[in-house]
């Protein structure tokens, strides 16, 4: 094999295939679009790790352009809210049959209202710095991001959560914040400098 294997769009013709030396040859920029074979469309050349390396690029992002209005994350914070409540629900209802006892039941049922915001704070946690997304959001096509669009740190992601409690707090005005920045970002967000976004419109 002799390593050409990239197509260079060249004034809007696509032309090659070159190797990477003959790549730098070409002057390749930035924002060059490139193709491998296997690929189904191209990319601009400093998406690829090879051409960064040896043309010194850096890699480049692309702001986030949709974001999650307060519908979408309306919705996702309910169905976030029906899990956890049925997980303890159904907790509480296998206690109660088991011990059969008033007294068990009523610590049981005052327990389960306790520990409720707690499992939802470390279930977003969770959740959101496995996959950037709780369930109610992956329902509803939403995720957490950082300014970049990019996947959050922990800190980030524990620093939103944490800040749920002011937006609460202030008679929840911390989340109709979002209605105040073309961002769509609530207190806890501005917080943690993160966004909550939607692939497409």
């Amino acid at each position: 094999m002799d390593g050409k294997i990239y197509t260079l769009v060249i004034n809007g013709k696509p032309q090659g295939p070159f190797t990477l030396e003959e790549l730098k040859e070409k002057g390749v920029k930035p924002d060059s679009f490139v193709r491998k074979p296997g690929m189904d469309d191209y990319k601009e050349a400093h998406e690829f790790s090879e051409l960064r390396e040896l043309l010194g690029f850096s890699k480049q992002y692309t702001s986030p352009q949709y974001f999650a209005g307060f519908d979408l994350r309306l919705l996702a914070t309910a169905i976030d809210w029906f899990i956890i409540f049925g997980i303890i629900a159904f907790l509480e209802l296998m206690i109660a049959l088991i011990y059969n006892d008033r007294a068990t039941t009523l610590i049981t049922i005052i327990s389960g209202f306790i520990l409720l915001p707690i499992l939802k704070f470390f279930y977003h946690i969770y959740m959101e710095n496995a996959q950037q997304a709780t369930f109610g959001k992956k329902m509803m096509g939403i995720k957490v991001t950082d300014m970049r669009g990019l996947k959050p740190s922990l800190t980030e992601i524990v620093v939103r959560n944490i800040s749920k409690s002011i937006s609460t707090i202030t008679f929840f005005f911390g989340y109709f914040y979002l209605f105040l920045n073309k961002k769509q970002q609530t207190l806890h967000d501005k917080m943690a400098n993160t966004l909550v976004i939607k692939d497409r419109l």
